[in-house]
């Protein structure tokens, strides 16, 4: 988890750009997976069709692109899946087997109905007075101390 990380039961519309949370790169991991997915399928069938193993079907030529769209199509979403689906679990650092977090009593209710802030004590702005100082005076039900 990054240093700030919001853990609320249900999506909430702009706690991105409040917390200044960066962009996340997964739109663009499916970009380019699905690029390379289609170049590779679309490549793939100009070689069998032109160099591999050329065949002369009814006097077509051998470079009909056309007939390559379905496959380069399929490709194309095939990869650009895997790809954003691997991207997403790597950047949202799954699978995290262990989190001392998950030893909380109070962290079972984070998917059914309170919300937490995990603020990580590597963050370089954290300062464990101030923090707790800080957070207190919002009026929480609480605030705790998780230990490693």
């Amino acid at each position: 988890m990054s240093a700030s990380t919001p853990l609320s039961p249900f999506a909430l519309s702009g706690l991105d750009e409040a917390l200044r949370l960066p962009r996340t790169r997964v739109p663009l991991i499916f970009l380019i997976g699905g690029i390379c997915g289609g170049l590779f399928g679309f490549l793939m069938q100009v070689y069998s069709c032109v160099y591999s193993y050329p065949t002369n079907v009814g006097g077509r030529p051998l470079y009909s692109w056309p007939a390559f769209i379905p496959i380069t199509f399929e490709l194309t979403i095939l990869s650009a899946g895997l790809c954003g689906a691997f991207g997403m679990l790597i950047a949202n650092g799954l699978p995290q087997h262990y989190h001392p977090l998950f030893n909380s009593p109070q962290f079972e209710l984070a998917s059914q109905n309170r919300f937490f802030l995990l603020i990580e004590s590597g963050d370089s702005k954290f300062q464990p007075d101030e923090t707790r100082e800080f957070l207190s005076s919002l009026g929480p039900i609480s605030v705790s101390e998780v230990p490693r």
